[in-house]
């Protein structure tokens, strides 16, 4: 049997900007996403702090180092530049996997620069 586990997050990112005019996804800087080991494509949460929506959608690569954390598409409307959210990804382990698993929790300041991992 698998059971689904947190896998990575990254904590209080600010969002800085919200594209409605493209198709989806949450586009991440690339040195957050290294660090957090979320991948291009994967499936993530939104837990926005600010307005407590919550919502799922995709991982597009940012540019490394820019701070970029950008809600895309339909999303664009969930969130608002200034949020602090909180984006999860999750993952399938056997029970036993899970016992000796430790989740990686990469904690970022104001600009999205990595404080504490």
């Amino acid at each position: 049997m698998l059971l689904e586990f947190l896998y990575s997050k990254i904590h209080r990112a600010t969002v800085t900007d919200a594209n409605l005019n493209y198709v989806g996804s949450i586009t991440i800087d690339e040195a957050l996403l290294k660090a957090s080991n979320i991948k291009v494509g994967q499936k993530v949460d939104i837990l926005d702090v600010n307005n407590g929506e919550r919502f799922q959608t995709y991982v597009i690569k940012g540019q490394a180092n820019s701070g970029c954390i950008c809600l895309n598409g339909a999303a664009a409307r969930k969130v608002q530049p200034g949020d602090k959210v909180i984006i999860v990804a999750y993952a399938y382990f056997t029970p036993e996997e899970a016992d000796s698993f430790t989740p990686t929790v990469v904690m970022v300041d104001e600009n999205n620069k990595i404080i504490e991992k």
